[in-house]
């Protein structure tokens, strides 16, 4: 998912969204970051290993679930069957995000870390509206009508017929038993086609996949709680200090003179102007979002290059005592969010519109959030470090209304999902970092005693810190995670064999 003022912008906090700016009280919702960034960033991010694979393409109906549009568009993968032993052997099917494929199979290490072991084929297809599987081409985003097929559950229906498909087409894999992997939103969906499509895959590895970060389902602020947690443990006066900073960063910009002393101390590429303040502040409340989300133990550069735990880092230029001037307390922030946005000091400048990687389909997920993926997010200013922003659900609805044409349908996810009621399932398993902001709508808990779904917590983790590579500064907790999952992935297949 992505990181993304109003109830908008809480809305699409962490999972990277876009900030959009608006005269309306309810446009600050569209600041937040959270659910898997804003504009598009110039830097090309590195690939942590070199990784190959072949790309195809399949034809996909547009609509699987009605019979008036009965237009195709061609859904790409990327196949990997280096390791892959036939007769059968397992495929690795990792459920695309909202975004361009080539960048999570660049990112999700623990797929190539277990492929030989496993004798897997590994698969990761690109969602629908993503990357290049365009159902309208380039027409795609350019009005609701199109846009009306931009659903989970077309999503799903897609990987279920190219899992059909594959079964079918190539040599040896008719019986092959399919693991469905995936992280974030793509978690979501991987736990989401092994409920509704319990024939196509055999088990499901759900990564910081928030299937209950939805209405009714848990409370609006506990994702930025765990935000400032982070934050709180990392340093002294850390949490605190970003808490003072709004203020501080109000009273600086109500003259001129500190307008430009705030574009001058953070080096900002455009001079702030009184309407950009709001604008600011969510640029930084995104920052230390996605700083929360990628609070990684070795140097990567998921969203950033940034160093071994970043958040850490950043703490140190925030130990103040509570009297600190506002200037000399601002300094200290600017200095903290350079970790983030200059680690490589490569930048000659910040433009407060960037945020993160411009792998992720911004748009695709700001009309996903309009619609079915409404998740609420709200902050006090008193259990959390920000400040207070409630949610406002009618608000949400006729910004969404305004920008689309569509109303969020605020329980659908509850209705086609379940909910909370996931018991009757099996072979799940949902892995969370404490770290990580996305475990407020996490399952980290599961009715009685179950060996068909398991509930991983990973005390030292940020998001889906468990799909990455395996690294020699990976904290012992992940490692354990990591051998339990592969270890219930054999489970899993030799039930398959067995069956057969």
């Amino acid at each position: 998912m992505s990181s993304w003022s109003g109830p908008l912008t809480l809305l699409l906090s962490s999972a990277l969204l876009l900030l959009l700016t608006s005269s309306s009280h309810s446009a600050a919702a569209l600041k937040a970051p959270h659910l898997l960034g804003r504009h598009r960033v110039t830097r090309s991010l590195p690939q942590q290993r070199p990784v190959s694979y072949t790309t195809l393409y399949l034809d996909q109906q547009i609509d699987h679930f009605g019979f008036l549009e009965n237009g195709t568009f061609k859904q790409r993968y990327l196949l990997n069957d280096l390791h892959w032993h036939k007769d059968n052997s397992p495929i690795l099917f990792y459920t695309g995000n909202e975004g361009d494929i080539t960048w999570f199979c660049n990112n999700t290490g623990f797929m190539w870390d277990i492929a030989e072991e496993l004798g897997a084929m590994l698969v990761f297809a690109e969602h629908r509206y993503y990357g290049e599987s365009l159902p309208f081409g380039d027409e795609s985003y350019s009005n609701a009508k199109y846009l009306n097929y931009l659903t989970s559950e077309q999503a799903l229906a897609d990987f279920a017929v190219l899992i059909e498909n594959l079964k079918k087409t190539y040599p040896g894999a008719q019986n092959s038993p399919v693991i469905a992997i995936g992280g974030s939103y793509g978690g979501m969906l991987s736990a989401w086609l092994r409920m509704k499509y319990p024939s196509a895959v055999v088990g499901a590895l759900a990564a910081s996949a928030p299937i209950w970060q939805f209405t009714d389902m848990v409370p609006c602020g506990d994702f930025y709680k765990i935000v400032t947690q982070d934050f709180a443990i990392s340093g002294f006066n850390c949490s605190n200090n970003i808490r003072r900073s709004w203020m501080a960063i109000n009273n600086v910009s109500s003259t001129d003179e500190g307008l430009q002393w705030l574009s001058e101390e953070f080096r900002l590429c455009s001079p702030l102007k009184e309407e950009d303040v709001s604008g600011f502040k969510g640029w930084l409340q995104e920052t230390w979002v996605n700083l929360a989300m990628v609070d990684y133990p070795y140097e990567a550069n998921f969203l950033q290059p940034l160093p071994r735990w970043p958040i850490k880092v950043v703490c140190s230029y925030l130990s103040f005592v509570t009297d600190v001037p506002d200037k000399e307390l601002l300094h200290g922030i600017s200095q903290a969010v350079n970790v983030y946005y200059n680690y490589t000091g490569n930048a000659e400048c910040l433009n407060i519109s960037l945020t993160a990687t411009g792998n992720l389909g911004i748009r695709g997920w700001f009309y996903q959030s309009c619609t079915e993926m409404v998740m609420p997010m709200c902050t006090d200013g008193i259990q959390d470090m920000f400040e207070p922003q409630p949610w406002n659900f009618q608000a949400f609805s006729d910004e969404c209304y305004d920008l689309f044409g569509v109303r969020p349908r605020e329980h659908w996810a509850d209705t086609v999902y379940g909910g909370k009621n996931i018991c009757s399932h099996s072979n799940i398993i949902f892995s969370n970092g404490r770290l990580d902001p996305w475990m407020s709508g996490g399952v980290t808990r599961l009715c009685g005693v179950s060996d068909s779904l398991v509930a991983i917590v990973i005390p030292d983790g940020a998001h889906h810190l468990d799909l990455r590579y395996n690294n020699e500064y990976d904290p012992e907790t992940v490692i354990r995670a990591r051998a339990v999952e592969v270890q219930y992935f054999k489970k899993w297949i030799k039930q398959s064999t067995n069956t057969r």
